[in-house]
């Protein structure tokens, strides 16, 4: 069952957002002071409300009270960002996500009380720098200092043999997870399973491991 979500700022980070968890079954209340901005995605979310969101009696007017879980993603002002955050807490949200612009933005909004912080332009530069480093990946999601997740596309010499045979965890200290085939994912496969032409795996592991993929 879908949760209320509120999405308080409509730039594009914001309406893919928004779009996305409506998409996913969640009510979604999506927020923003430019009347235009709202209009345009009133359609595509359950209810879309005109308002300044650093105005804690606005929030509490529109409804914010009830919500366990809201999504800053002001781009235009930090400090709209953190005003917006602080009201959020303080009207009893429990899971403020807010979106930040560079590290001291960040500290601040972890301060004044946001449950998670996210950086989507420095994680776009990884996935952007790991795609890069290693041709085949096509995703890399940071888990750990130096540490990550990638999705690869087996280099040619995989293709017909056995995981066992190619003998990643032994050779480059990698754990295939996940290996997607068309529409299915096979979680954990088993060492026999062959690699195909068109196969993904999705590999854990250090990134210099990571990194001696393109060998």
């Amino acid at each position: 069952m879908g949760e209320q979500v509120m999405v308080v700022g409509l730039g594009r980070f914001g309406r893919a957002v928004a779009r996305e968890l409506e998409a996913l079954g969640h009510e979604v209340l999506a927020i923003d002071r430019n009347e235009q901005v709202v209009n345009d995605i009133a359609p595509e979310v359950t209810h879309a409300v005109q308002l300044d969101a650093t105005d804690e009696a606005a929030l509490r007017a529109a409804g914010a009270a009830d919500f366990n879980a809201a999504i800053v993603s002001i781009s235009s002002a930090a400090e709209a960002s953190i005003f917006a955050t602080m009201a959020l807490k303080d009207l009893g949200v429990a899971n403020v996500i807010a979106k930040a612009g560079s590290t001291l933005h960040g500290r601040i909004l972890a301060r004044v009380g946001a449950d998670r912080v996210v950086f989507p332009e420095s994680e776009m530069g990884q996935r952007v720098a790991h795609s890069f480093n290693v041709p085949n990946v096509i995703d890399y999601l940071d888990i750990a200092p130096n540490f990550g997740i990638e999705t690869v596309r087996p280099p040619e010499h995989f293709v017909g043999r056995s995981l066992r045979e190619i003998d990643l965890v032994g050779r480059l200290k990698l754990t295939p997870i996940a290996l997607r085939r068309g529409d299915s994912v096979t979680v954990n496969p088993h060492l026999d399973e062959r690699i195909r032409e068109g196969d993904e795996l999705i590999l854990i592991g250090h990134d210099d491991q990571l990194g001696q993929l393109r060998d």
